[in-house]
C-alpha cells in the first residue's frame, strides 16, 4: 500500500515557534529529535509518519500512535521505518519503502508498504 502526506514547512516552523522541543514530543522520539536538525527535517519526519499511517489504512490514532513509528537514516541520509511490534503483527509487514522531499515551502513523505495483511477487499 502507499500512503502520502505533504504539509507547508512555515507551517512547522510557526508549530515550532510556538511549541519549542516539546512540541516535537508530541510526535518524535528523542533519537528521531537527535536527527531534526530544522523545522524542515521535523516537516518531513511528520509526512513520514502521517503516511505510513495512511498506508496501513488506520491513519494516526487509536491503533497507530506517532511512537509506533521509528524514522532513521542510513549513512547516507536516506530515511528508513521501523514500526512497532504490534503493528508488524497486525499488518504482517514484510518492507516498507520511504523518501522525503522539499521543494520550496513544502515537504512530501512517500511511503510504500508490502505485507500480507495490508491489501484492499474489492469485494463489496
Amino acid at each position: 500500500m502507499i500512503g502520502i502526506d505533504i504539509i507547508s514547512i512555515p507551517r512547522m516552523k510557526k508549530f515550532y515557534k510556538k511549541h519549542g522541543i516539546k512540541g516535537y514530543n508530541k510526535f518524535l522520539r528523542k533519537e528521531e529529535i537527535e536527527l531534526t536538525r530544522s523545522p524542515k527535517t521535523a516537516a518531513g519526519f511528520w509526512c513520514l509518519k502521517e503516511a505510513t499511517s495512511k498506508a496501513l489504512g488506520c491513519g494516526i490514532g487509536k491503533t497507530c500512535s506517532f511512537y509506533d513509528i521509528w524514522i532513521h537514516k542510513n549513512k547516507l541520509g536516506k530515511p528508513y521505518i521501523t514500526l512497532s511490534k504490534h503493528l508488524i503483527e497486525k499488518f504482517g509487514i514484510k518492507n516498507i519503502d520511504a523518501s522525503i522531499s522539499h521543494d520550496g515551502n513544502f515537504a512530501i513523505g512517500v511511503v510504500n508498504i508490502l505485507g500480507s495483511k495490508t491489501k484492499v477487499d474489492l469485494s463489496h
